[in-house]
C-alpha cells in the first residue's frame, strides 16, 4: 500500500472519529480540523512537529485575545487596525525563537479564536485535540504503510521445497 493511500485511509477513519468526539465533548470540530491541518502543514514531523504546531497555535490564541481586548478599549475604529498591525508584527517576529518559528500555526490559532468570537476556552482544547488527531492520522498511516509493505515483501519470499 502506498504512503498516500495509507495516510488517506487513517485520516478518513480518524476524521470521522474526531467529528463524533468533538460533538460528544462540546468542542469545535472545525477548530480541531484546523489543529490537525496545522500539524500536517508543519515543516517538522513527529512529536517535534506536533509540539511546535501546538505552541504556535496557542500563541495565536493569545495574540487574538490581545487584539480583541485591546481593540475594545479604543473608540476610534482606525486604532483597532493599528493594534492589529502591531500584533501581527509580533506574531511574525516571535518566530526568531525556534519553537515559535512556524508562523502559519500562529495565524491558525489567532483566526480560530476570531472565528469563535473570542471563546478561547473552547478553542484551546479543540486545537490541542485536533493537533493530536493530526499527529495520530499521519503516524498511524505511516505505520500502516510500513506494515503493508512488510507483509507484501514476506509473501514474495521463495519457499523451500
Amino acid at each position: 500500500m502506498g504512503t498516500l493511500v495509507a495516510i488517506s485511509l487513517t485520516t478518513g477513519i480518524l476524521s470521522g472519529l474526531w467529528g463524533w468526539i468533538a460533538v460528544s465533548l462540546g468542542l469545535l470540530s472545525w477548530a480541531g480540523f484546523l489543529g490537525c491541518t496545522s500539524y500536517f502543514a508543519s515543516p517538522n514531523s513527529g512529536l517535534k512537529g506536533l509540539a511546535v504546531s501546538l505552541m504556535t497555535n496557542m500563541t495565536g490564541v493569545f495574540w487574538a485575545m490581545v487584539i480583541i481586548n485591546a481593540s475594545s478599549y479604543v473608540s476610534l475604529e482606525i486604532m483597532g487596525y493599528v493594534i492589529t498591525a502591531i500584533v501581527s508584527f509580533m506574531m511574525c517576529i516571535q518566530a526568531k525563537k525556534a519553537w515559535l518559528g512556524y508562523i502559519p500555526g500562529t495565524f491558525i490559532g489567532c483566526c480560530a479564536t476570531f472565528a469563535a468570537d473570542g471563546n478561547w476556552q473552547l478553542v484551546i482544547p479543540s486545537l490541542i485535540l485536533g493537533g493530536v488527531f493530526g499527529y495520530t492520522m499521519k503516524a498511524s498511516g505511516l505505520w500502516l504503510h510500513q506494515k503493508s509493505n512488510q507483509t507484501q515483501s514476506s509473501s514474495e519470499l521463495p519457499t523451500r521445497t
